[in-house]
């Protein structure tokens, strides 16, 4: 399914509708050039799981985690990382945990370890536009409720 938004706001309400589709133990991998939307896609999807805080891109922790009500966001960030080697940093620790939605920003460098994800890749199509893909790998194509 591919989706044009041309503003932060509806890629944000594009995060929003996502929510909705999302249990404990997904994944979603987010793709795209630095400024595509990801992190503001994030905070839609967030602001819906009715996070209240202010979401920054872990780009320099590799790792945020935002607490709800029903479920712990685990955000992560590859952009800064030399290559796909996760062993000891600790995703494994939380990584399709039942109580668990994971976030991915920069995840196809590591695509190739995960056995199911909703994949969301950002191309620029204008100054505020942003062409939106989604797509699945391991769940069914309904996974996207919207």
């Amino acid at each position: 399914m591919i989706v044009q938004s041309n503003s932060a706001l509806e890629t944000a309400a594009l995060g929003k509708k996502l929510f909705q589709c999302l249990e404990g133990s997904d994944v979603v991998v987010l793709e795209g050039a630095l400024g595509g939307g990801k992190t503001t896609f994030i905070k839609g999807l967030l602001s819906a799981a009715g996070f209240k805080g202010r979401v920054l891109s872990p780009t320099f922790t590799l790792l945020r985690q935002y607490k709800t009500k029903k479920f712990l966001f685990c955000h992560v960030d590859l952009y800064r990382l030399a290559s796909d080697d996760l062993e000891g940093w600790g995703l494994e620790d939380f990584l399709y945990d039942a109580n668990t939605i994971t976030l991915i920003e920069w995840g196809e460098k590591i695509e190739k370890t995960l056995n199911r994800y909703i994949k969301i890749v950002f191309e620029h199509a204008g100054q505020d536009s942003r062409r939106i893909k989604f797509s699945v790998k391991g769940y069914n194509k309904d996974k996207l409720c919207f």
